[in-house]
Order: structure tokens, then C-alpha cells, then sequence
């Protein structure tokens, strides 16, 4: 699997929670490309129920890493 920000950005409006099966026919209703298709078919074929983004990809960058605040001198 092969995820990147950019890659991950097509499920942030997914319908949460949701099953691999339904993150797959949301991506292909919104034409999200092919490799979001393909990282998601890699997911285990049973009744997992993901929650959020970090269930699918737990390496995602949460919000603190997003931001940095620059020391004022």
C-alpha cells in the first residue's frame, strides 16, 4: 500500500464509518484515481468497520505535524 497526502485527500469526505467495500464505491463514485482504488483493495476482505483516515492509513500525519509555529525573536 502506498499512500500519500495527496492520495489520502480523495476519502476526507468519505462516508465514515464504513466497510473497505464501501471506501472502494465511494473512491470510484468521486473518480478518485486508481491507486487510492488500489490501496483500498489491499485492505482485509472482511466486515471491518474503519472509522476515520488513520484506520486505513495509521502513518497518516495528524494534525500537529501539519503546523509548526516559528520561534519569535
Amino acid at each position: 500500500m502506498y499512500w500519500t497526502l495527496e492520495l489520502a485527500s480523495y476519502l476526507k469526505d468519505a462516508p465514515w464509518p464504513a466497510t473497505r467495500n464501501e471506501l472502494i464505491d465511494y473512491a470510484e463514485r468521486i473518480g478518485a484515481p486508481l491507486e487510492v482504488i488500489e490501496n483500498l483493495r489491499e485492505l482485509p476482505d472482511d466486515d471491518t468497520i474503519y472509522e476515520n483516515i488513520e484506520d486505513v492509513w495509521p502513518d497518516y500525519p495528524s494534525q500537529d505535524e501539519f503546523f509548526f509555529e516559528e520561534d519569535e525573536d
